[in-house]
This record gives structure tokens, sequence and C-alpha cells, in this order.
């Protein structure tokens, strides 16, 4: 198998993962975008100002104002001023909004769970390892 028919393997393999997560994620009311910005808030384990929060995510500011619209509207974020800088909006994770967050988690695991239930547990433990080394390779290079 040549690298190009490796990379398009890849390629789909991942489109089928992030489907599977996808429909997982409607009945929780979420798109990864907003999954996204839960597990930042939910990892950082205290409220982000919205520039950080954009910079955890790698978008501008301006782009994640819908997100963050769309997830206070939900309960799963509220903004506070930042007393430290009452120009700044201090973006801060709800209960509610962990819960959902941790139910996404669970989505992304069946989604994977699904996805490779085909491959025996030494198989599947043989992937993790060459990937693992594919994206400790990526990361050096």
């Amino acid at each position: 198998m040549g690298e190009t028919e490796l990379a398009e393997l890849m390629h789909l393999v991942g489109r089928r993962l992030r489907h599977g997560f996808v429909r997982r994620l409607v009945p929780l009311g979420l798109n990864p975008g907003q999954v996204r910005a839960l597990r930042a808030l939910a990892e950082a384990g205290r409220p982000l100002r919205m520039v950080r929060l954009a910079d955890e995510l790698r978008i501008v500011p301006r782009s994640l104002t819908p997100v963050v619209d769309a997830l206070e509207e939900a309960g799963l974020v509220r903004r506070e001023v930042d007393p430290a800088s009452r120009r700044s909006t201090l973006v801060v994770l709800t209960p509610e909004g962990r819960d959902r967050y941790e139910g996404a988690r669970d989505a992304r695991r069946q989604a994977g769970e699904e996805l490779f239930a085909v491959l025996s547990g030494e198989q599947r433990e043989q992937l993790r390892e060459l990937l693992s080394l594919v994206d400790e390779g990526a990361e050096g290079g």
C-alpha cells in the first residue's frame, strides 16, 4: 500500500469516527465546536477570559462569540466581568455544562468503541502503538 493510499485510508477512518461522534452529540444539543469550548473550560479548571479561550481553541475572539452565546443560552456557561480587569469577560463553566461535557466525552468514547469493534483487543493495542509513533514523529518534525 502506497503512502497516498494509507493517507486516504486514515482520512476515511477519521471521517467515520467524526461522523459517529457528531451523531451522538445531537441528543446532547451540542456541536463539535461547542464541545471543544466546554473541554477547554473543563480542563482549565477555572473560568477563562474570552481572549484566552479563543487562543486555546485557536480561533479569533469574534468567532468564539456565537459559540459562547449558544452555550450560555443553553445554561452550560455564563459570562462574568473579570474582577482583575473590568474590560475583560470571563467564561464560567456551569455544573450543567460540566455534565454535558461528560456526556460528550462518553459520546466520543462510544464512537471509538463502535468503529474499532471489528478489531481484537490485541489489534487495537497494536494500532494505538502505531498511531502513537506516527503522532510523536509528526510532533518532532
